[in-house]
């Protein structure tokens, strides 16, 4: 099994959900990305979701695509990001997925993405631009190296397309909550119930839910139905100010906030 099958096992044996936090690999810088992440461990994150910036990310909205553009800004790369992630293997258990473009994966070459990612502690990717009937190669590296390439579902799949993806996909599902891109909304759609629950009855695998979650009542609405919750936005937009503030302030801001979301689940 890998890592995150793992996890779930674990967390379904106790009772719990998973809670899978989305930070942006180096911004402000790397440092500061290895700190937010072992703040979010300590803090009860189950799972942490590590972006690498790209110049023209998919679905992303404007707080993440500023942070990709500062993180490019300031030299982030793949070799680099690798590197960071390796130098948390002592002291974060919390599996890290990547969160990545198809032509970074593409142009570092599928089998040394894996090997590289997998070597560094990485437990598996999400590429997002990557359609499922062209996923193929890389899910058979990834099922072979025990990698998980988790794939999305959105409100618009059609339903065999999303059985489809679901017998595709190892780790579990990201269940993207609303149509269109990442932002903090104030209210999730009230189909959204319903159509995870429809999911459910066709895989096995973990469903996890992203895109607009922010707030504790959006995780106690979707606790029951979830296995596990995705906050990204919410998250970089305080991170962005590391570059106003002290950065012990906006860790401990990041912690309780992270707290308030943990004890909800």
């Amino acid at each position: 099994m890998s890592a995150i099958d793992k996890l779930f096992q674990q967390l379904r044996a106790d009772g719990r959900k998973a809670f899978m936090p989305f930070v942006t690999a180096g911004d402000p810088d790397l440092d500061f990305t290895a700190e937010v992440i072992r703040t979010l461990a300590a803090r009860g994150a189950s799972m942490c979701e590590l972006g690498i910036p790209y110049s023209d990310p998919i679905a992303d909205g404007p707080v993440i695509q500023a942070s990709y553009t500062r993180a490019l800004d300031r030299g982030a790369r793949l070799d680099q990001i690798l590197r960071m992630v390796g130098s948390l293997s002592t002291d974060v258990t919390a599996p890290i997925v990547t969160m990545v473009s198809y032509s970074i994966v593409y142009r570092h070459g599928l089998e040394a993405y894996v090997a590289d990612a997998k070597r560094a502690g990485v437990a598996g990717a999400i590429v997002p631009d990557l359609p499922h009937d062209e996923a193929g190669p890389l899910a058979d590296i990834a099922q072979r190296e025990d990698f998980s390439l988790i794939q999305l579902v959105t409100p618009t799949t059609p339903r065999d397309r999303a059985v489809q993806i679901a017998e595709q996909t190892t780790g579990f599902i990201y269940y993207v909550s609303v149509t269109g891109i990442t932002g903090e909304r104030t209210s999730l759609p009230a189909e959204l119930v319903d159509n995870v629950s429809w999911l459910r009855e066709h895989t096995e695998l973990p469903i996890c839910i992203g895109f607009g979650i922010s707030r504790p009542e959006h995780v106690r609405a979707l606790r029951d139905v979830a296995d596990g919750l995705i906050v990204g936005s919410a998250l970089v937009r305080r991170i962005a100010q590391a570059a106003e503030k002290s950065r012990d302030e906006v860790l401990a801001e990041i912690g309780a906030y992270v707290g308030e979301l943990v004890e909800a689940l």
